[in-house]
């Protein structure tokens, strides 16, 4: 580690604990201190794998668990209301690795303590006093470059409580009926710390959970929800009505206005809504073929006539089906994707400091729109949704129906638009046959109910990872990984050969194979390390892309058996160089990464410096382009072949591109075009 930090932690630690005051020995105001509402309330830094454990806690059922890993020290953080010129102590129980405990924005110095690895659950405690026009502080916990996991719990932030601010209204509210009950579920807010049931304007009931459950009598119920804290009550969310004891429900009536217009190889589908429908049977030639929850799906049916028909469903079964309409595709066109690509993604669910930005909106630079994500509705369900940014988080939000038409105008242009699992906090363990199989469904919807051309594989934290004795890249055995394969071999099957599938993993879990490959054989390694690779290898057959992110990531050793560091040309260069190359896994020369395809390979890099750890300016990412396409303008590290055929480059993101006013997308873009 590195022990001038290290050392200059300690002094600030030292200092902060002889300037504070007494402390104000009010309530505890941090929120979810010990972790029960797992990590609600608090923010966590991307690689981090944060996550609320069972084992081992200090108190209640729940503790945090988080890991450093390359530059990311895992940190944890709320930011808390507090009042100026007041004395605070903050104090956390916590073992594992090194852990820091602290707080910024204080107004005067801001504490930090820390100790080193202790085995069992030790209590830290620090003080400091706040400025005299502080309203608000960041409390923290995190670990230290190159440790291990930590545990932390039971964090308190002793002293008054500020003005603060409500929590922000709950989204994503549904509800089901029975004979006798209604049951409602949300999502939950930032910062709340319980939620108000009310039903037909009145309330009906509260919760600390986001779930809840009633027996409100016959009829149809109105109901909507709103998230609580010290601060007050956030305004209420949609309403959504809930039927309950009413005689069984019947079928939706048949779909009406089907048609079928025919672009290249795809036959783009469309319909009228059917009243109490959610969701749609479509039918070629008989088979079931999709089931979108919208009005719409996309089929790549192959040359020839061919006759559609499609079935409103609810829950109490199928309708009839509708009339029959006939789509002929001529032939299929190689619905492939330029010789030079720019992949980005675009926060469609989200925000994110850098605005959203409608799909009609997107530049034209970009070909390739990964939509930002779909998220399951635990790690392990294998349940994958896809969520929309609300209006309370978008004000400039565009409908559904206008999101779907600025899917269909981007492919029209040739653009390819895919849906992209996983991200930062979107953990995926398909530990089941049955996880597995959910996934393939519930991505199925999200891919039909849009019309979308594919999925991008975008796994982070503890998504995958390899069991111990699980050596053999081409014969897996750990089930995260087997299932995953599984999967993605059957959504390919499903969708034929026009079906785009990328993956953009950290550099962690793939190129970190050339010196480890998941627990080792003693078992001290992170069992996570190079976890990608079996998947990959698997399916390098059908693979599009691979843009690993050559970002947020630690020093890693080159075919050179160097080290080398992001954000500069020769990191880019030696990653790249390792993936076209291939190369021997934990250092055994009879257990070879095979090299992919020069097509199949691009770039990962964030946008912009505040995009991401290990921004490269445009000329140095060039630089690396020209090295490896070229074979020219190489810096000290020289690739082991010229790959003409590099395919291009993939940035996080599409909206920190244009906050950033466009730099990446249109010098590249220009840079690209030019090498043809």
């Amino acid at each position: 580690m590195n022990l001038r930090k290290l050392a200059a932690a300690v002094v600030l630690a030292l200092g902060g604990a002889m300037l504070a005051a007494t402390p104000a020995h009010a309530a505890n105001i941090a929120v979810n201190p010990g972790f029960e509402n797992g990590l609600t309330g608090w923010t966590c830094t991307q690689s981090s794998g944060a996550e609320a454990i069972t084992s081992p806690v200090h108190a209640g059922t729940r503790a945090l668990q988080a890991t450093p890993a390359g530059s990311d020290t895992a940190r944890c953080g709320q930011t808390v209301a507090v009042k100026p010129s007041s004395a605070y102590t903050l104090s956390a129980w916590v073992r594992g690795g090194y852990v820091f405990l602290g707080a910024t924005g204080t107004g005067g110095t801001d504490p930090s303590t820390w100790t080193s690895s202790p085995s069992a659950y030790t209590r830290l405690s620090t003080s400091f006093t706040t400025g005299p026009s502080t309203t608000s502080v960041t409390i923290h916990v995190n670990g230290w470059y190159g440790q291990g996991a930590y545990q932390a719990d039971d964090v308190v932030l002793d002293g008054a409580p500020g003005q603060g601010q409500p929590p922000a209204t709950p989204t994503g509210l549904t509800g089901t009926g029975n004979a006798t009950a209604a049951s409602l579920s949300w999502a939950a807010s930032p910062g709340a710390t319980g939620y108000t049931v009310y039903r037909n304007g009145a309330k009906a009931g509260t919760t600390t959970g986001t779930t809840f459950s009633e027996s409100p009598g016959t009829g149809t119920h109105a109901y909507q929800v709103s998230a609580v804290n010290a601060a007050g009550e956030s305004a209420r969310s949609a309403t959504v009505s809930v039927t309950v004891g009413t005689d069984q429900p019947q079928p939706p009536p048949v779909p009406s206005g089907l048609a079928a217009t025919v672009s290249g190889g795809t036959v783009s589908l469309r319909w009228n809504a059917s009243t109490g429908a959610t969701g749609y049977a479509v039918y070629r030639g008989g088979t079931r073929i999709g089931t979108p929850t919208a009005t719409s799906h996309t089929d790549t049916p192959g040359a020839g006539t061919h006759v559609y028909r499609v079935a409103a469903v609810n829950a109490a079964g199928e309708s009839a089906r509708s009339g029959e309409v006939s789509a002929t595709v001529t032939g299929t066109q190689p619905g492939g994707l330029p010789k030079r690509v720019m992949v980005g993604y675009l926060h469609a669910s989200f925000a994110n400091g850098s605005g959203y930005i409608r799909m009609a909106d997107v530049p034209g630079e970009w070909d390739v729109i990964n939509l930002s994500f779909g998220e399951p509705t635990s790690v392990t369900s294998g349940d994958i949704r896809f969520t929309r940014c609300p209006v309370a988080e978008c004000p400039n939000v565009e409908s559904e129906a206008e999101f779907i038409a600025g899917i269909r105008a981007k492919q029209a242009l040739g653009k390819k638009v895919l849906i992209s699992i996983g991200g930062q906090n979107g953990q995926v363990q398909l530990a089941t046959t049955a996880a597995r199989d959910a996934f393939v469904r519930s991505v199925s919807a999200i891919i039909d109910t849009y019309g979308l051309d594919g999925l991008d594989i975008d796994f982070e934290g503890h998504s995958l990872y390899l069991d111990a004795g699980d050596t053999n890249l081409s014969a897996p055995t750990t089930p995260v990984i087997v299932n995953l394969i599984s999967a993605l071999r059957t959504l390919k099957a499903r969708y034929g050969s026009r079906f785009v599938l990328t993956m953009a993993p950290e550099t962690f879990f793939v190129q970190l194979g050339h010196q480890f490959y998941g627990p080792g054989p003693n078992g001290s390694a992170d069992r996570r390390a190079a976890s990608y690779l079996p998947v990959i290898h698997a399916l390098r057959a059908d693979l599009t892309l691979l843009h690993v992110q050559d970002y947020n990531s630690g020093p890693i050793v080159g075919l050179d058996g160097q080290y080398h560091t992001m954000g500069t040309h020769d990191f880019h260069v030696a990653m790249t160089d390792m993936l076209l190359a291939g190369f021997p896994i934990a250092g055994n020369p009879n257990n070879v990464f095979p090299a992919l395809r020069q097509e199949q390979v691009a770039i990962g890099l964030p946008a912009a410096a505040f995009a991401g750890n290990g921004f490269t300016t445009v000329a140095e990412v060039q630089k690396a382009f020209d090295c490896l396409a070229k074979g020219t303008n190489c810096g000290s590290y020289r690739p082991r072949g010229v790959y003409p055929n590099l395919r291009g480059l993939m940035s996080w993101s599409i909206n920190w591109d244009r906050y950033n006013a466009f730099e990446f997308s249109r010098s590249h873009r220009a840079y690209l075009d030019a090498l043809g």
